[in-house]
């Protein structure tokens, strides 16, 4: 017992005594901290600095708090924007021929770019006193998503001037005389942007572009005067080829000191016209059989004054700042609408083929292989558009995530290239031959764009989510840094001292706290839900603080060595991804009034999450460096070992067979897709075929049921099938009709485009 107290009473002393606890903890400590902190290079802490935290710093802390998180609303169009997509939303939907203008003009119509300017597509982002739209981001997302089932071309043509580039670098940082004279150019289309950023050599790492800028004196307008003298080589740049005004970033450099003492001024942003001399637009890519415009711009020795700097003088080497936290906000508007179309698309379209394509007299969609690829889409579009959603709640909140919005780029063009795999092999011939009827090749072949573009997705996996999560979004750890990092040695061991304790009992709570939740498999843990998702967020809830736990014991074992261990910083990125979009699902239920009909959805949803979160942290363990570490977590986190499966069999069959369903679950899931009432329509035969068998579902059975009893012949179809079943006295002559009628339409459906020799060798398909 006196044993027990001396212990005490020396704990006691040691953290209760102020100067104690900083000369034999806390100093220690702190020179621990700084040689095991991560170096950042000036690129990396202007993008760790960049951006908002917001309930990705909720699920990292641990201690996720479901009550708040539901009292978040969810954006609603404004009447300007409901407005706005009723109609000249839908008129430019009707304008657009996909297969004309990818596989023979290879631009969109003279008709359909004169009416995007007309209408102010590119303005969405510009405020209304300067003519724009001054739309929000859900808006945004709404109508480049809704363009995107109809044509890819298309809605890139709409997103890039509606992402990062000169209208929303202008409006966040130009000068009041930049804002006046380019934004309404801008608005109303007669001036045609691009952002040149991406070199040869320098693509997600903006840090290493070779573009520079020299800061002299040289001619302009007949006067000498102060500017930038200009080399640059840019490629990938969306709209340079058609583009009047070229946002470019470079870095800046000034020798002589004309602007003051600074010689590396940094990444700078200026706004050029296209018809400046010396400045070459024009060249075009060809990117993957798309038809947007992409092509490549260069400059020698290009002069420009200074105040042509993006927001001035005050703004020159402010450039990467600037284009972090506004790609933040793009990264979760643009190419996430893109993965929703790609889903949506493919739920509706996959489920009404796999049900108008028959085998063995069965449409295909009651097999179960093809349910389980049918669940698998439908299943992933349920979390496409719940992530979509939730990421759109915090920028239409004024915030700006950068964790988030990573995130949502990553996982989104991932799962659309999942679920467009998954369509395709269902389709197979169908989605292969290229026609003015194929609504999946054109997506299936973009879909490497969307993963290239805007941090390459292994960038953002491998680098930038938990390489930002873990500061930004961890309580404690961004602090400590900047103490760490005072050049004040007495005053950062001060503001270090405040965090330790603080930081000590939060890694003893998460420690304890996980191995109790795993012991009792998180059943006592709270719930903000009862009824069947009530489970979900208890095993959240543990999750969560495993992974504040895990974040806390790879830092401090493996310092800065874990920016380099990429694949396993990469699993915790992984974990914290599943337990955003597992919210998003739980958070979009609950929006929706939790209809019934999307459980099997949520179930699909929440298993594959945490079933991925079990297998991210299982990598975690097994290749960590530290064994006795790595055992150490498994067993607090994982006593009884883990035990996430996948979705179920049976789950799976469910959404299959909602899919296949027509009604008010399949149109809410599906909202984005376009489709016309016509037989000739690229979307539409599909729809108008599996609608009419779904009517006429019954005379279907009683013909299946007379084959089987050799009352008519197998293998017939059309007006043959039609007649047959009549003479059987199967169908009435009036069902006989309409079923002429509906097998005309399904065999229109499974057919593919061909063309007459000659054709396609002169890429005249039109006349």
């Amino acid at each position: 017992m006196e044993i027990l107290i001396l212990l005490a009473v020396v704990v006691v002393l040691l953290f209760a005594v102020p100067d104690i606890r900083r000369s034999l903890i806390t100093r220690p400590a702190f020179g621990f901290f700084k040689r095991v902190l991560p170096p950042l290079s000036p690129t990396e802490r202007e993008a760790m600095q960049a951006g908002d935290t917001w309930w990705d710093a909720d699920l990292f802390s641990g201690r996720p708090d479901w009550h708040e998180f539901h009292q978040i609303k969810a954006p609603q169009f404004t009447a300007d924007e409901q407005a706005f997509i009723d109609n000249q939303l839908e008129t430019l939907l009707t304008l657009l021929d996909d297969f004309r203008i990818v596989q023979q003009d290879a631009d969109l119509p003279k008709e359909v770019w004169d009416y995007l300017r007309q209408e102010k597509f590119f303005a969405m982002i510009i405020g209304k006193e300067y003519g724009g739209l001054d739309f929000s981001p859900a808006a945004n997302s709404h109508i480049v998503s809704r363009i995107a089932t109809r044509s890819i071309s298309a809605a890139v043509s709409v997103m890039v001037p509606n992402s990062l580039g000169p209208g929303e670098l202008l409006t966040h940082y130009g000068t009041e005389e930049q804002k006046n004279y380019w934004l309404p150019r801008l608005a109303d289309g007669t001036d045609i942007p691009c952002f040149a950023l991406t070199a040869p050599e320098a693509g997600s790492d903006a840090g290493a572009i070779p573009d520079m800028g020299i800061v002299c004196k040289g001619e302009f307008d007949g006067e000498e005067v102060v500017g930038i003298r200009l080399n640059w080589n840019k490629r990938y740049i969306t709209l340079a080829p058609i583009a009047t005004v070229l946002g470019l970033a470079f870095k800046l450099y000034d020798p002589e000191g004309l602007m003051g003492d600074e010689k590396d001024i940094g990444i700078t942003c200026a706004l050029i016209p296209t018809n400046h001399p010396g400045v070459e637009v024009g060249e075009r890519h060809l990117p993957l059989n798309q038809a947007f415009m992409n092509g490549t711009t260069y400059g020698k020795d290009v002069f420009i004054p200074l105040d042509w700097i993006i927001g001035g003088r005050e703004y020159a080497g402010k450039g990467w700042r600037m284009l972090i936290e506004c790609l933040s906000a793009g990264r979760g508007i643009s190419l996430p609408a893109l993965a929703a179309a790609t889903g949506h698309v493919t739920q509706r379209m996959t489920g009404a083929y796999a049900y108008v394509r028959q085998q063995f007299g069965l449409p295909i969609g009651l097999f179960e292989g093809v349910q389980e690829a049918l669940g698998e889409i439908g299943g992933k579009n349920y979390i496409l558009e719940s992530m979509r959603r939730l990421t759109l709640t915090a920028l239409c909140d004024g915030k700006s995530p950068s964790v988030i919005t990573a995130m949502t780029k990553y996982h989104m063009t991932e799962m659309g290239r999942d679920v467009l795999d998954a369509a395709m092999d269902i389709h197979a011939g169908k989605g292969i031959q290229l026609g003015p009827r194929n609504y999946l090749g054109h997506g299936y072949m973009a879909t490497p764009v969307s993963i290239t573009v805007e941090g390459a997705n292994i960038l953002t996996r491998n680098l930038m989510i938990f390489g930002q999560g873990a500061t930004r979004c961890h309580p404690y750890v961004l602090a400590e840094m900047e103490a760490a990092a005072n050049p004040n040695e007495e005053e950062g061991l001060a503001q270090f001292d405040k965090l330790l304790l603080n930081h000590i009992g939060f890694a003893a709570g998460n420690f304890f706290g996980s191995l109790w939740m795993g012991l009792t498999g998180a059943h006592f843990n709270a719930s903000p839900m009862s009824g069947p998702t009530a489970r979900y967020y208890q095993q959240l809830t543990r999750m969560s603080r495993a992974l504040a736990l895990s974040a806390d014991m790879a830092m401090l074992v493996m310092g800065g060595d874990l920016k380099r261990r990429e694949m396993l910083s990469a699993r915790l990125g992984d974990v914290l991804s599943h337990l955003y979009m597992a919210s998003a699902v739980l958070k979009r239920y609950e929006d929706d009034g939790r209809q019934a009909s999307d459980l099997p959805f949520v179930d699909y949803a929440l298993q594959h999450h945490l079933y991925s979160i079990g297998q991210a942290f299982d990598g975690f363990f097994a290749n960590f460096p530290n064994r006795f570490v790595a055992w150490t977590q498994r067993f607090v986190i994982f006593p009884l070992g883990i035990r996430f499966k996948k979705p179920t069999d049976a789950t799976l069959q469910a959404i299959a067979k909602s899919t296949m369903e027509p009604g008010t679950t399949r149109d809410r899931h599906t909202f984005l897709c376009y489709w016309r009432e016509e037989e000739d329509d690229m979307t539409g035969h599909m729809e108008l075929a599996f609608l009419g068998m779904r009517k006429n579902a019954d005379v279907y059975k009683r013909i299946r049921q007379a084959v089987k009893r050799g009352d008519i012949a197998e293998n017939l179809n059309g007006d043959a099938l039609a007649e047959a079943a009549l003479a059987a006295e199967i169908v009435t002559a009036a069902e006989a009709t309409e079923l002429k009628h509906v097998e005309a339409l399904r065999l229109r459906a499974i057919g593919v485009d061909s063309f007459a020799p000659g054709v396609i060798e002169q890429r005249r398909f039109y006349s």
